[in-house]
Formats: structure tokens, sequence, C-alpha cells
């Protein structure tokens, strides 16, 4: 899979004039010392921040929202996670902490460059994705050591044990200020800018917030391996830091909410947004510089995605009424429960009378290609473009950071911190609403007054939130639900929140009543016909075997939801799996230097240190 998103020519010369010194430091002419003269050498060197950190497959998580028919390790918890021996995202090597090195390695050679104004602007750059590793790296391990420095093989900190998660926090902040202060502001959807920078703070200072909110030391003692400082920012802190960065970008940056004629273009279209793409990875054909994003969607071998019924029914009606609040709604039939929803469900799944960008005929949801029925459409690119559907073929760019995950950022945080108005949830929610021409608003009132009982219930809800906020944050999380849905969010939010036990929740797909004929399309005419034991071979239909994992499995087996995955054991350890274990091979390594890394609580790798 080709997954570079910078020009190949661009990569080639860095790798060239580079690679040789990336990992230690080499005797020749091309060592660091005769290298970052100018401000073409940073660019090179930095350009592999861009290639190496940067998720470039956000469409491909799994999670309570989507699933593949192969579930992911991290959705089947329980025995499927063990401690790795190494890697892990924790590696040494090329990657992890060696994409660290080379920031370092960048951050002590940058004097030597003449140009002072390309000194300033890379260091910037650098250490705006200093804080992105660590953010990542806090997500997945929480504790982490805090390295600023470029480490040689006898280096004191080599080996350096663990800091807390609030000295790792203030590094970043300090890193992202100077990022924010110095970057340039000028609008470049494939460049870091200093809207990036507010961006990445808003998110990362958003994610600090809620997690020390929902995991508090008192309450979830084990997410905190090396104790909390007694001076530490509290959850208010964070949180209060998160809405000032994204309200900056509201107020003073040039991003507004793309109005399209097509919602799913803003996501299908080779070129990224620059209205509202704050940065993007730039996918290239000619350069074959490509996602797969297209084939994951349309293709029975590239892992059969679908939405989960959980996150459909959660989809709000058109009017703003709840589709759980109608009666019948839980066995109400694939047609019938996609009638006036909110106009992004077609715009991410395939609805009755979907037509595929490009195309002029109405194509019904493809059971063979989606394992719930749900069928994917974000991402999917026009069907007129070369190589549509191809396999790592698909050329549109993907998004990283986007002005509408700025603006649930900043309700969210405000709701969370109480000081929500309504005018702020009519600058957010109701921005997004009114961008795809959705009828009803948002009303805090009414939304703390009525919460959603789907939203909070044991089978498909969160288990977490309370307080006078509760309805207007419940419907904050439904909104980024949808709006971010596919983007790389999912499983990050639902660990913030303290909310893994939505990934043991059923998976089911459509409901379907029994052996007999579909319409999918909503014309009147099947589409699709259901037997078992006898196969009536009907024309010009596709037929399903039930019951069989190679046709449609249900859950009352000849009648009920789709449920490919009800014999697949899943669960979700509160002790352990907020975390990632650290791999076996790093914790002995830190042994043998006399140095205690500490495992992270509930993985069991066998050492007895």
């Amino acid at each position: 899979m080709k997954r570079y998103i910078l020009p190949a020519i661009a990569i080639i010369a860095c790798l060239t004039s580079c690679s040789k010194f990336l990992d230690r430091t080499p005797k020749d002419t091309l060592a660091p010392e005769n290298y970052f003269r100018n401000e073409t050498d940073l660019q090179l060197f930095s350009n592999t921040f861009y290639n190496n950190l940067l998720n470039k497959e956000p469409y491909s998580e799994q999670s309570d929202q989507l699933v593949c028919l192969n579930l992911s390790a991290f959705l089947r918890g329980g025995n499927s996670r063990t401690v790795p021996n190494s890697g892990g995202g924790w590696g040494s090597g090329s990657g992890a902490w060696g994409d660290l090195r080379k920031m370092n390695t960048l951050l002590e050679y940058i004097g030597q460059c003449e140009d002072k104004d390309a000194v300033v602007k890379y260091t910037a750059l650098t250490r705006f994705f200093r804080a992105y590793f660590y953010f990542n790296m806090v997500v997945r391990f929480g504790d982490v050591p805090w390295i600023d420095e470029q480490l040689e093989s006898n280096s004191d900190n080599l080996y350096r044990p663990r800091d807390s998660r609030e000295v790792v926090m203030g590094h970043m902040l300090d890193d992202i200020d100077y990022a924010i202060e110095h970057l340039p502001a000028a609008v470049s959807p494939y460049r870091v800018n200093r809207w990036t920078a507010l961006a990445l703070k808003a998110r990362f200072c958003l994610f600090e917030g809620t997690f020390r909110k929902y995991h508090s030391p008192a309450v979830h003692p084990e997410m905190y391996v090396v104790d909390l400082p007694a001076d530490s920012r509290s959850a208010a802190d964070y949180l209060g830091l998160a809405a000032a960065a994204a309200s900056e970008i509201m107020k003073d940056g040039p991003y507004t909410l793309a109005q399209v004629d097509d919602y799913r273009k803003l996501f299908a279209n080779v070129d990224a947004n620059k209205n509202e793409f704050i940065l993007a990875i730039k996918n290239d054909q000619s350069l074959q510089i490509c996602n797969n994003a297209t084939a994951f969607a349309m293709m029975p071998t590239q892992g059969t995605p679908g939405f989960t019924r959980k996150f459909v029914a959660s989809v709000l009606m058109a009017d703003g009424t709840r589709f759980t609040d109608q009666a019948g709604w839980e066995t109400m039939q694939y047609v019938d429960e996609m009638q006036g929803r909110d106009p992004r469900l077609a715009a991410i799944t395939v609805c009755p009378g979907n037509v595929w960008l490009g195309d002029e005929a109405v194509s019904p949801t493809d059971l063979g290609c989606s394992v719930t029925g749900y069928q994917v459409v974000k991402f999917v690119m026009d069907k007129t473009l070369p190589e549509w559907g191809r396999v790592d073929k698909s050329y549109n760019d993907m998004p990283v950071f986007r002005y509408a995950e700025v603006l649930l950022n900043y309700a969210e945080a405000k709701a969370e911190l109480g000081t929500l108005s309504q005018d702020d949830v009519d600058a957010t929610v109701n921005a997004l609403r009114d961008r795809v021409g959705m009828a009803a608003h948002l009303d805090m009132e009414t939304a703390n007054a009525t919460p959603d009982p789907y939203l909070l219930s044991e089978e498909f809800g969160y288990r977490n939130v309370s307080g006078a906020n509760q309805g207007v944050i419940l419907e904050i999380r439904r909104e980024r639900a949808l709006e971010l849905a596919m983007e790389g969010f999912r499983l990050t939010d639902l660990l913030r929140w303290r909310e893994g036990k939505c990934l043991e929740q059923p998976i089911y797909g459509m409901y379907f009543p029994g052996v007999g004929q579909y319409d999918l399309t909503g014309d009147g005419t099947p589409d699709i016909y259901l037997w078992q034991n006898v196969d009536p071979k009907t024309k010009d239909m596709t037929g399903f075997e039930l019951g069989v994992s190679t046709g449609i499995e249900l859950t009352e087996e000849t009648t009920g939801f789709v449920y490919h995955h009800g014999n697949v054991s899943r669960s979700f350890n509160e002790a352990r799996d907020y975390y990632y274990p650290i791999p076996t091979k790093e914790r002995q390594l830190y042994h043998e230097k006399g140095v205690d890394l500490k495992q992270n609580p509930g993985w069991v790798d066998g050492l007895s240190y």
C-alpha cells in the first residue's frame, strides 16, 4: 500500500540526504554538523514528520460505530490483546521513539542554519510535531518519559523512567504555544500553520481535561502510574485551555464550514477544501500516492466494513426528534428506518435511493460488502474518476484537522465546564446542522430537561454522564459521532470519557423479519432474497443463506438483526484496557540498566520487576 503524503521526489531527496544520520551520527561528509545549513535542508528533513506521524487511514478504525468482518484485537479485548515482545508503538527503531529522536536532532542542529527566519519557522514546526507525537504517546501509554535532547547510545537519559502525564503535558503546552506564536498564519491545507497548532492544542487539552474528569485519581487511580504532582492542572484548567484555543480559531481564523451542494463531496473530492480543512494528507494519482478508502467500502475483499445499528439508531430525525422515540423503532426495517433522518446519515452510509457520485442508477446497499448491511459511503470517490474502486488507488485527500472538529471541541469543552450558552450551541452544533440543511436546532434547555434515554441506556448508551448539563453533553457526543465518523476519533473519545464498556455492547446490523424478498432501494421492487434449506435462485436478485457465516447470520437464526459477531468473544477490562502495554523487551532493557520501567496496570508480561 502506498502511504506517503508528500511528493515522491521530495521524499527521495530527503532520504538520500538524511537517512545516513537519522538513527546515528555518521562519520562521513553528511554528518549533521555539515547539514541543516539552509531552509531547504530543514524542509527536507522535517518532511518525514508529516509522513511518519499523521494517520493516513482514519476511515479504517473499528469501534462501536463501525466494524469489519474480522474484529480488531482492540475491539475483541480479553486474551486477544497481549503484551508484545517489542514494538507495540513503543519501539526505539525507525518508529515511535526513533521519530522523536529525529525531531530532537533537528532542534539540536538547527542553529547552524544561516537563515534565522527559517530557524524560527522550523523550530516551531518541529515543536508542533513533538507535541503531536507526545499526545499520541500519552493516549496510548499514559505516563511516558519526556525527552527533549538527541540521545546517543551512551546518553544518561536513554533509559529515562516514565514522567507523570502532567510533566509531559506541561512540556507539550510549552511546545505548542511556541508553535502558535511562531508558525505562519497563511492558509495551506497541506502544511502546518499557526491555526493547525491551535487546533492541536484544543484537541489534546480537551482530551486531557475530559480524561482527568472521568478518570479522576480518586475514582480511577490505576490510570496514573506516576503520581500527579501536587500543583498539577485540574480537569477544568485543561478544558479552559481547549475552549480558548478553539475560540481563537473561530474568532480570528480564516476557516469556515464548507458550503457544498452535496456533503459527500467534502470527503470524496480529490483536493481538500481549503475553507474547512486546516490540515489534510495530500494524495496524488500521478505520483501513485494513494489510499484505499473507496475499495474499503466497495469491495468484498477489503474488510466488508459496516456501521452498527447502535450508531444508525442514534442519528436524529431531520426534524430534530429522536428516531428511538418512535413506536416500533426496535424492529423497524431498513427502508422505513432510513426515512426522514439527518441528511448526513445518507452521506456516510447507503440509504434507500442511493446514487453513487458520478453515477445515475440507484444502487442498493451491498450486503456482500458490508458486514452489518449499513454500507459505507464516506470517502468513496466519484465513479467517473480514473481507477475508481481499485485497491489502494483512491487519491482523495484525508482530513487531519477540520474546522468542524474545532467547533465540536469548543462546544464540548464549554459544556463540560458548565459555561456553554445557547449562542455557543448556535455557533457550533447548529451551524453544522445548518450546513446540511437539517431543519431542527439543538436547544440547550430542552436537551437538559429531557436527556435521551437511548444515549443513557446500558445496552446502547453512555454510563458516566451526569449533572445539570447531562442532556446537552449527550447531544454534543451524538453530534460528534455523526459529523466526525470515520475520521479516527471514536476510540480516543471512548477512552477519554471512560466509556470503554461501549465496546462490549451488541454489534447489530439491519433487521430482517425472516426468509423472503426485500426491497432495499425503496422503489417497491425486491433487490435481495434470504433463504434457508432450499435456495429458490430468484432471477435478477442476490440471495443470501441464513444462519451461515458465508451468508447472513441473524440474532434468532431466521429472524432478527444481522449478527455476524454473535459468537465472537468480546470484553473490555476497565482496570487494563484504557492503555496499551509496554513491550517486554523494553522493560528488560531498562532493568538491565538499573531502571524500573513500570508496566501499565493490569498487563501481565511474565516479568517480576
